[in-house]
């Protein structure tokens, strides 16, 4: 058996084989990085080109989810991990990828929790329908208390949606008054509650239009297909978890059976057997990696290119970030989004967003876009102390240079006129003197 090679191939990149012939026993963590990132679509320089519906359509196959946020700090949480692997596009295009119709429904995907909230591709809908099925039967003391405060909403509600939908929430809101004034953010009136567990149950479907806002239909209009709760899936429970499992694993190359639980939010409990079952089906095999504490699966069709040249900004909600044991394991950074932390206890600031060099998280940066005044603020500029194993270690200059690019990028992405980098952190001074174009 032998390890995919830590050196650059002399003719392209080297699929990891599965077959017990030339399946490698073990891997270094530098080559299990690359081919995490190369899953990731980050692995490389950007290519020149136009970017629209097919790279769009490209990185909702690849990752099966494509993860919603109303933080708008910077940019919307679904926007940037495009930009991050693809360049400068039209937002707009892609809004009208993933919510087409004037109704929000789309022919490319879906909405549903595939990961947190999150635009799915259709294709995957069938494998979905079994988590929508199993939050129904999680979802019983919900429906409960809905049915005991007020009865018939949830049929009513459903009837109305099936009938004449699509809805915002606060169109209902009259099928069941409140009787106070609402207040803070996940203070639900009773019609949005009935209607969030419809959603989730797969009773409606949701979509997005206007101003960001969740809307609610009929899932014949929104999928061409009849509510998860009425029969006609054709995939059995144990099959689609699989399915499911066995679409994460692809997507990210390499992982513990709880890092690829976790793309789709599949219970930790099953990994284990879910890892195994992937293993017989002939869609992995078991890998030890260097410096990690249990084995590893590897993908059929992993890949390591032997050298990873990317560059990019990556936001709290990519799939890079999302699994904060596999951050920390595969590139030594310690991560958390610091938005509800009150400011005082902050460390890093409100919005941080990790760079991407190579196969390392160089540095991390509090970004916000200030509209007003068409500058992107860089409130705070911080070095990474950690270093992978067997990553190469760069100097302040290196790295800032290399981050005045992407800022520079991703500002004129943004329809920003300046960068502005402010003093706090510890790369600051080095991103600033980086270049003479940043406004201080």
């Amino acid at each position: 058996m032998t390890a995919l090679s830590d050196n650059e191939p002399q003719d392209g990149a080297t699929a990891a084989q599965t077959d017990s012939l030339n399946a490698p026993s073990s891997l270094s963590a530098g080559a299990a990085r690359r081919i995490f990132l190369h899953a990731q679509g980050l692995s490389r320089r950007r290519r020149p080109g136009a970017v629209g519906d097919r790279q769009f359509g490209e990185y909702l196959r690849r990752q099966g989810v494509l993860q919603l946020d109303s933080v708008n700090v910077l940019a919307r949480a679904h926007y940037l991990p495009l930009f991050s692997r693809y360049g400068a596009y039209d937002r707009a295009k892609l809004d009208e990828f993933l919510w087409g119709t004037a109704d929000g429904h789309s022919p490319h995907a879906f909405e549903y929790w595939g990961h947190e909230a999150a635009v799915t591709p259709l294709e995957l809908l069938p494998a979905m329908s079994v988590k929508m099925l199993n939050s129904a039967r999680g979802a019983t003391r919900g429906y409960e208390r809905l049915e005991s405060t007020r009865p018939g909403l949830i049929a009513q509600v459903r009837d109305v949606v099936e009938a004449d939908g699509p809805f915002a929430a606060s169109e209902l809101d009259h099928l069941a008054p409140r009787a106070q004034t609402s207040g803070p953010w996940w203070d639900y009136s009773d019609a949005k509650s009935a209607l969030e567990y419809l959603f989730t149950t797969g009773g409606i479907a949701a979509s997005r239009r206007g101003h960001f806002r969740r809307t609610y239909d009929s899932t014949q209009r929104a999928w061409g297909r009849p509510a998860a709760d009425a029969g006609a899936w054709p995939m059995a429970p144990a099959q689609a978890q699989q399915s499911l499992f066995d679409h994460a694993l692809a997507a990210v190359g390499i992982g513990t059976p709880r890092d690829v639980a976790d793309h789709f939010r599949q219970k930790p409990a099953t990994a284990s057997a879910l890892a195994e079952g992937a293993v017989r089906g002939g869609s992995a095999t078991w890998v030890t990696v260097a410096d990690w504490d249990e084995p590893a699966l590897l993908a059929r069709e992993a890949v390591d290119p032997g050298r990873a040249t990317g560059a990019a900004l990556l936001n709290p909600f990519d799939p890079v970030c999302w699994y904060r044991p596999r951050l920390e394991r595969m590139f030594g950074m310690e991560y958390r989004i610091e938005i509800y932390t009150p400011a005082a206890k902050r460390v890093y600031g409100y919005y941080t967003l990790p760079f991407l060099l190579g196969d390392h998280m160089v540095a991390r940066f509090d970004l916000k876009a200030d509209r007003a005044s068409r500058t992107l603020l860089v409130l705070a500029a911080w070095r990474e102390p950690h270093f992978g194993s067997g990553s190469r270690r760069r100097t302040d200059e290196e790295v800032a240079l290399a981050a005045h690019t992407e800022l520079s990028l991703l500002a004129g992405w943004l329809g920003l006129d300046h960068v502005r980098v402010e003093t706090r952190g510890n790369l600051a001074a080095a991103l600033r003197s980086a270049s003479v174009h940043f406004s201080t």
